[in-house]
């Protein structure tokens, strides 16, 4: 019926054929997705043949970048927040954290020190997760432990040096994962290369605006970056440069209904919250009346 919401549940085995189904179907004149670029993509190839209005808010590859005149507190504290959010497992928590070479060293001291002292790994149903600090609780599932394990022995076999954390938090429960940080972390790496989603900070270092604005954007996503200076012409140089759908400037809670919330690149098309949200969901039209007169 017009106007009616339905929801359709499916099994995950069910879910390609339910997918293209709804892709392919002339009845459905909008899809908005929200997952992994990969199957974004087939989406989009099953909506093609009928050109379908789509919205994708698909895989990230955020950056975080330190300058060196970055208040370097501010910027651990928001780290803190938005990479062990979920567990690392949102669209938008860092993925490659970028500190400018003079305060590499004082930087990747301090996050070491707060992920020891502030983060505590436990179950939501543990009495002590309400007076901790920060808690993180488990990954999805069995292959997302899997992976992140996999992100780690590649670093550490690259040289990557793992200050804390680096292993399954086994006294908790099978698929918690310690809140890691890594340094000495370079673009060949897996961590630095795919979106790891799980608790692992991987620090890069930089010399210089023109080289880190390079480094980001080489990536195939942009949705979002996080820019870290108390030089006001610095921050507008870096998040203009930035290629991503949202930047957060000495900020990293970028999250807001009030907002047009969305990326660009492999991170995908369209836009959620604020009017631009709405946006998507109508069509555009203009018409031209002319020789009526004078009548209303």
């Amino acid at each position: 019926d017009d106007g009616l919401f339905s929801v359709i549940a499916s099994s995950t085995r069910n879910a390609p054929a339910v997918g293209e189904l709804l892709c392919s179907s002339p009845r459905v004149r909008k899809i908005s997705f929200t997952g992994s670029t990969a199957v974004g993509e087939k989406l989009l190839a099953q909506c093609a043949p009928g050109v379908k209005r789509v919205s994708m808010e698909l895989g990230g590859l955020a950056a975080f970048v330190v300058c060196d005149d970055a208040d370097l507190n501010s910027a651990v504290s928001a780290l803190l927040l938005n990479k062990f959010r979920n567990s690392g497992q949102t669209c938008v928590c860092t993925n490659r954290i970028y500190v400018q070479s003079t305060v590499y060293n004082a930087f990747v001291d301090l996050l070491a020190k707060r992920v020891k002292e502030d983060i505590v790994v436990l179950s939501g149903l543990d009495e002590a997760s309400r007076s901790a600090k920060q808690t993180i609780g488990p990954l999805i599932n069995d292959s997302a432990v899997e992976k992140v394990e996999r992100h780690m022995k590649d670093a550490v076999s690259h040289g990557g040096k793992v200050l804390v954390g680096g292993k399954r938090a086994v006294n908790v429960g099978t698929r918690f994962y310690e809140p890691t940080v890594v340094r000495d972390v370079t673009e060949d790496m897996l961590i630095a290369r795919e979106e790891t989603f799980g608790p692992v900070a991987g620090v890069l270092s930089f010399d210089n605006d023109a080289e880190v604005v390079a480094r980001v954007n080489a990536a195939p996503f942009g949705l979002a970056n996080y820019v870290f200076t108390q030089n006001v012409g610095r921050a507008t140089r870096l998040s203009e440069a930035l290629e991503s759908g949202m930047v957060g400037v000495n900020d990293a809670a970028i999250s807001d209904a009030r907002m047009p919330f969305g990326g660009i690149k492999k991170s995908g098309m369209g836009r959620e919250g604020a009017a631009h949200g709405m946006h998507e969901y109508t069509n555009l039209k203009y018409v031209l009346l002319g020789n009526l007169g004078a009548t209303l």
